[in-house]
């Protein structure tokens, strides 16, 4: 209360300080009173209303003014002996109630923070993703949002959640390890703070796989698919929902290798083609070695020939440096 009085006196002092400069000194503190008791009354009067519901109400009655001018002139037009002024008052002032009253009403729930919130759930539906179960399991997702790659809202549907619950229960206890990781990496994933996670509760009944129902919750919400699934990635594209495949991330990241390189690599295993060995890079490429099925177990340096990128990955094939070398002596004497 106090303050209301303190603003009074400040209106009415500067009333009376400008009324001085015009000899009206007195009619100057009767406005200067006079302005601060309105802005008293329309600060009380936002205060018992609602900042909402006056917006609302002059937007409502600003409407409503230009509709009825857009009736008026037509009117006005073809009755142009008719004299107008009375006809343009009662339009505007029976359009212009009606729109205050509709602004009042609708306004009743509209706040300023609603307006935010409604454009933070605008924005967040715009960036919204759905993770599919196999890169929750996977877990590299983790990493890929902390390094600050990927941000936004993640849907969690909850056929998914009950789909890893159903993992994390099998009796095959590879399953259940598998499972229980996929809870632990949506744990980790709701603690960061440039992630939300939303676990929604919308089913299609009538549809029974878990791949064709994130397709279709995508398709309902705008929302991108994080994805590893080679096959959900083709069906989703076909039904033009866009997909982030981690596999591709993974693929693009991985360093550049040309044909003639030399590269030192450990042969794990025999190839199935004959006489072949293959080795890995420390990002799992696979490297196929000719003439290296004698050399599992051991280190060799090898010669990049030619690199496959496929759907599935990348493979590099080789030959020991050895016999590249040789070749090319060969051809020198040619």
């Amino acid at each position: 209360m106090l303050y209301r009085i303190i603003f009074f006196l400040i209106f009415a002092a500067g009333g009376y300080i400008i009324g001085t400069r015009e000899t009206m000194s007195y009619q100057g503190v009767i406005w200067g009173s006079g302005v601060g008791i309105i802005a008293l009354i329309l600060e009380y009067v936002l205060t018992m209303v609602g900042f909402g519901t006056v917006i609302a109400g002059l937007i409502g009655l600003s409407l409503g003014l230009l509709f009825a001018k857009l009736i008026y002139f037509p009117i006005k037009t073809i009755f142009n002996n008719m004299d107008g002024t009375y006809i343009g008052v009662i339009f505007n002032a029976l359009f212009g109630y009606s729109g205050l009253l509709l602004g009042l009403r609708a306004g009743r729930d509209f706040t300023l923070a609603s307006i935010v919130k409604a454009f933070k759930t605008r924005v967040e539906e715009e960036h919204a993703k759905i993770i599919d179960t196999s890169v929750i399991i996977d877990g590299r997702i983790v990493d890929v949002c902390e390094a600050g790659f990927i941000e936004g809202t993640f849907i969690i549907p909850q056929f998914i959640l009950q789909e890893l619950q159903h993992i994390a229960d099998s009796s095959d206890s590879l399953r259940r390890a598998r499972g229980r990781r996929g809870l632990d990496v949506l744990h980790k994933i709701q603690k960061m703070s440039d992630i939300t996670v939303k676990i929604i509760d919308e089913d299609f009944p009538k549809i029974k796989e878990v791949d064709a129902k994130l397709v279709a919750l995508a398709r309902l919400l705008g929302a991108k698919i994080i994805t590893n699934d080679f096959n959900l990635n083709k069906v989703a594209e076909l039904q033009g929902v866009t997909v982030l495949n981690l596999n591709e991330l993974a693929n693009a990241l991985k360093p550049v290798v040309l044909p003639g390189e030399t590269m030192n690599i450990f042969i794990v295993k025999e190839g199935k083609e004959f006489n072949q060995g293959v080795g890995y890079l420390d990002d799992g490429t696979m490297v196929v070695v000719d003439n290296a099925r004698k050399l599992i177990n051991q280190q060799v340096d090898v010669v990049v020939t030619s690199v496959l990128q496929t759907t599935a990955g990348r493979m590099i094939f080789a030959k020991l440096k050895e016999d590249a070398d040789r070749e090319e002596m060969r051809m020198a004497r040619h």
